[in-house]
């Protein structure tokens, strides 16, 4: 498979960005060791516009900045002071979108996933959630503004999903977004167990 293009992310539609990631593939290359798998949930984060993004209102600080540049390249930032947390900057430079990649379903480096997740035998909860994905993929503040056609991470071509075959439903954990929290911009593979909670 080839790694999508940078235009690819350059759409002015994060929810489209949102759910045209959903089937393709995403890796890491860390210190030789190579992980990865299907994006089987995302959320949209809508700029200036969006109560629940960081950059609303045109807040540009050295956290967000990333995000004021062309859509491509990674936003990685850490909540809670414990997860950090993977977004792919979309849209054109000076237009703060970004999507969250939430959940993968693991496909390659199974074991190197396990060890760092410090888990015994592969569960869902491996990589469904954005900070477990992250661990997984051992996805830290290094890898914050590399652009998705590096060689330490990167996005695959592969199918994309039918509207059918994706649920539209409320972010998680943006409560203090007021009526943006009711926004349908979180999306996730009908069926697929590597999701986070809540799913149908």
């Amino acid at each position: 498979m080839s790694k999508l293009p940078l235009s690819f992310y350059q759409k002015e539609d994060v929810v489209v960005v949102a759910k045209q990631l959903l089937g393709k593939l995403l890796f890491t290359n860390i210190n030789g060791k190579l992980t990865g798998g299907i994006i089987t949930e995302t959320e949209a984060y809508d700029g200036v516009v969006d109560k629940a993004c960081h950059a609303y209102g045109g807040r540009n600080t050295n956290r967000t900045a990333t995000m004021f540049l062309n859509g491509g390249i990674t936003y990685v930032y850490l909540c809670y002071g414990i997860h950090h947390l993977l977004n792919a900057v979309s849209g054109k430079e000076g237009n703060p979108q970004a999507v969250l990649i939430r959940a993968i379903e693991p496909t390659v480096g199974v074991e190197i996933m396990l060890q760092r997740r410090k888990m015994e035998k592969l569960a869902p909860r491996i990589t469904a959630g954005p900070g477990a994905l992250s661990q997984a993929l051992g996805i830290d503040k290094n890898l914050n503004a590399k652009d998705f056609l590096s060689n330490e991470i990167w996005i695959e071509d592969a199918k994309a999903y039918e509207d059918e075959k994706i649920v539209a439903t409320t972010r998680i954990g943006v409560a203090y977004a007021q009526e943006h929290a009711l926004w349908p911009f979180r999306f996730y593979i009908k069926g697929n167990k590597y999701v986070s909670k809540p799913n149908s």
